[in-house]
């Protein structure tokens, strides 16, 4: 009897590891929706906290139907910005670029107009063009 308690546990345990990225995979898919998303609600972000990084709230598509989800903070990345979740439109429809950390430009062009600080002469110059 424990032996068959034994093997059913461990089928299940089986099961779920391989539902785990199923899920995952799934909560990570692209969702275009044809009905543009709420006005974003007014929200006051906090002053900001060494270390991490402030997401503001935004609208989120579950299920049925525009959901707001509340501004959090998350864990900052050395040498990454974390670019907002935005909802963009698309011939009609409408899609969530999800929120995303991309590798921070600064470094290498200074006064971001487009040549990188090796080949600039004056690389601290923001008027510049």
């Amino acid at each position: 009897m424990s032996r068959y308690t034994t093997t059913a546990a461990a089928l299940t345990v089986l099961a779920l590891c391989a539902a785990a990225p199923a899920a995952q995979a799934r909560t990570e898919a692209t969702v275009i929706i044809q009905t543009a998303p709420p006005p974003p609600r007014h929200q006051v972000a906090p002053p900001p906290r060494r270390g991490m990084a402030w997401v503001p709230g935004h609208w989120e598509w579950r299920r049925h139907g525009y959901v707001w989800v509340e501004g959090y903070w998350v864990k900052a990345r050395p040498g990454h910005v974390y670019r907002p979740p935005a909802w963009q439109e698309h011939n009609g429809h409408w899609q969530m670029q999800r929120g995303h950390w991309e590798r921070e430009q600064r470094r290498r062009d200074r006064d971001g107009d487009g040549v990188p600080n090796r080949y600039d002469r004056d690389p601290n110059n923001p008027y510049r063009r």
